[in-house]
């Protein structure tokens, strides 16, 4: 199995779950992983192989039986390392845009981001699952538990006991968290049920998702258009990344290293402070009718 995703998602967690519940069963287990962007936003990817002896940690291209990815682009960027024809796909439809695929910042530019649709790449994979992992989870009360959610569809193509997933995840994600990830692990597991006995369930839940709203900061306004950025202070890690990397020097971090907008007239809504943060703190806003929704 290899899990791939970008830094801040869980990647590494969500191998660990894997790796102890496939020891619970009696295999051998064996895990790499590389996860040195895992704090800047870069790819994160894990191989997990269980067996009942297991000789090597790595899996090579077109060797997977499961690809989980949490995040779109990495999906497509691992996809030939499944297993041809027999390889089970599974992906968060989110989208974490890279700096250098938002070349241009005015509104509704196109963005050098991978083009495939969950369709397209649907209709191409014998068993595959696309879903909108993190909206779903967001309506659940917590985003961040869009990765056990995603367990819950693989825990249902895997003949391990519902029991033991739950045992597990509990013991590996934060204690405040468990009930929420609990939660998400069990929505995962019905939605992929509901899709085994209906096809066109997934296609009814695929859309594109927004990052979840945050606490309410300041408004800005440019030639007409309604621009709000969201910044939830108990996520942000002062990693200083939004400061830096935003284009118009809108965002300074305050006396508690605590990303603000301090310069509201200048922000354009490009987004690329929400597209890196690592940590999913900041939101931006263009629609007021979206800001008074999740007000």
């Amino acid at each position: 199995m290899i899990i791939v995703g970008v830094g801040g998602q869980g990647v590494i967690m969500v191998s660990k779950v894997l790796a102890t519940i496939c020891q619970m069963q009696g295999h051998q287990v064996k895990q790499s992983e590389v996860h040195g962007m895992a704090k800047r936003g870069g790819g994160v990817f894990s191989h997990v192989r269980f067996g009942e002896k297991v000789w090597s940690p790595t899996i090579p291209k077109g060797g997977a039986d499961v690809l989980l990815a949490l995040e779109w682009a990495e999906a497509m960027r691992w996809i030939n390392h499944l297993r041809p024809g027999k390889g089970i796909f599974i992906s968060d439809t989110q989208h974490i845009m890279p700096p250098f695929a938002c070349r241009s910042r005015q509104r509704n530019a196109d963005a050098a981001y991978t083009r495939e649709t969950p369709h397209e790449i649907l209709e191409q994979i014998q068993d595959g699952y696309a879903m909108d992992a993190t909206t779903m989870a967001r309506d659940l009360g917590n985003e961040r538990a869009a990765n056990t959610m995603l367990l819950g569809v693989l825990s249902t193509a895997l003949d391990f006991p519902a029991e033991d997933w739950r045992d597990v995840i509990s013991r590996f994600v934060p204690p405040k968290t468990v009930d929420i990830n609990i939660k998400a692990f069990d929505h995962g597991r019905e939605w992929a049920e509901l899709v085994h006995e209906n096809p066109d369930h997934a296609a009814e839940q695929l859309r594109r998702p927004e990052i979840a709203p945050a606490l309410l900061s300041e408004a800005g306004e440019h030639d007409g258009d309604f621009v709000q950025l969201d910044i939830n202070v108990d996520w942000c890690k002062s990693c200083d990344i939004c400061v830096k990397m935003c284009p118009e020097r809108c965002l300074k971090l305050d006396d508690q290293l605590k990303a603000v907008l301090h310069k509201p007239e200048l922000c354009t809504g490009c987004r690329i402070c929400e597209w890196l943060c690592p940590d999913l703190a900041i939101t931006v806003h263009r629609d007021p009718a979206n800001v008074k929704a999740s007000a």
